[in-house]
């Protein structure tokens, strides 16, 4: 696993977890649709109510799929605060903790810095090269 790589661990894990909230949302909305016919028909009066247990299971086992995830992405940002303060340019710490830490994109990081966007990336490839992995028996994710 390159360096860039396994910065770019965290991020993912951030993704699957919105991911999964975005599809908390759509089952939750699902199961809170209730349609209701008007009229003189009579209505059979049968409802699919495995369907309604079988949302509310799904949603339930997402939920416990998210803290999972969420657990693996603090412990994994705890594991990369560690390599980031291995690096003894404060300016690159800085650096890499709002780009894999904070997810912020190259520009924000430039205004925040108050660099240009082409410092950044000179910044970035130098700071990059000063990680040191940790072991893979070491590693959380």
């Amino acid at each position: 696993m390159t360096k860039k790589e396994y910065l770019g661990q965290a991020y993912r894990i951030d993704q699957r977890i919105n991911s999964k909230i975005e599809q908390i949302a759509s089952l939750r909305i699902l199961a809170a649709k209730a349609t209701s016919t008007l009229g003189s028909e009579p209505v059979s009066g049968t409802r699919n109510v495995h369907r309604m247990e079988d949302v509310i299971c799904r949603i339930a086992d997402l939920e416990t799929e998210i803290n999972q995830d969420i657990d693996a992405l603090v412990d994994f940002k705890q594991e990369m605060m560690g390599v980031i303060k291995a690096v003894s340019n404060l300016e690159y710490q800085t650096l890499l903790e709002l780009r894999f830490l904070c997810f912020k994109t190259w520009e924000q990081i430039a205004v925040a810095m108050d660099y240009s966007i082409q410092h950044i990336y000179r910044l970035r490839d130098k700071a990059v090269k000063e990680i040191t992995l940790p072991a893979k028996d070491d590693r959380k994710c």
